[in-house]
């Protein structure tokens, strides 16, 4: 049985002391930090590139999961890559040839994800399964943080973990995550949530007790909370 990752989306953070953010949040116990990447073209917002990534990333020693938000994506996964990413994830929309960005990312010596949006079937990830580290599932619509978790996505999580099988290939959530919802995700085969809001809410004092929480609320449902 896979371990329960907790993986904090900086998109929540406060972008005016995002070092001090990065280094709050992996003090609180996130095992991964999450990098939401928008491109304003591929989702309706726009949040930062490289050159943010290369900044934060001497703030921690924790596995930075990069999620490209952007389409075309090709030409900028080697520069996510150099500025420090550990995985890179990207849309199976984002570019006409998934495999070929599979294999860019893995010539730069990352692991490499494929995200499904909620209205992007199961089936979608079916012909990439054998090449990728990750397979991300939005739980809400990308763009936005502090959205309300999709809960018809809970039986895509199932769908996808059946085609999983005994694969070491992790399956992550990323939207809505809350002690409420994170055990709906849990059960059904996720073993990596993104939380944004449900973390970052109340500052850093609180953020060790948000995780805590998330994870309490996931393990126990999974039944491996001790």
């Amino acid at each position: 049985m896979s371990t329960i990752r907790i993986a904090p989306s900086i998109l929540s953070a406060d972008f005016a002391k995002l070092g001090e953010e990065v280094r709050a949040i992996d003090e609180a116990g996130a095992d991964w930090i999450h990098c939401d990447v928008m491109d304003g073209h591929f989702v309706p917002n726009i949040t930062f590139g490289p050159d943010v990534l290369k900044a934060i990333r001497p703030h921690t020693k924790k596995f930075f999961d990069v999620h490209l938000m952007i389409a075309p994506v090709d030409p900028y996964t080697e520069a996510f890559a150099k500025a420090g990413a550990d995985l890179i994830s990207f849309h199976v929309e984002a570019g006409p040839h998934p495999h070929r960005t599979i294999q860019a990312i893995k010539a730069q010596g990352k692991k490499a994800g494929i995200v499904l949006n909620p209205g992007t079937p199961a089936s979608a990830a079916e012909p990439l399964i054998g090449d990728v580290d990750l397979i991300l599932l939005m739980t809400v619509n990308p763009g936005f943080g502090g959205q309300s978790f999709i809960h018809s996505v809970v039986d895509k999580i199932a769908q996808v973990r059946a085609l999983i099988g005994e694969r070491p290939i992790a399956l992550e959530i990323d939207g809505g995550a809350t002690p409420e919802t994170a055990p709906l995700a849990v059960k059904a085969g996720a073993d990596v949530l993104v939380a944004g809001s449900a973390v970052f809410k109340g500052g850093p004092s609180a953020y060790a007790g948000n995780i805590a929480a998330i994870r309490k609320a996931a393990e126990t449902a999974r039944g491996d909370w001790v």
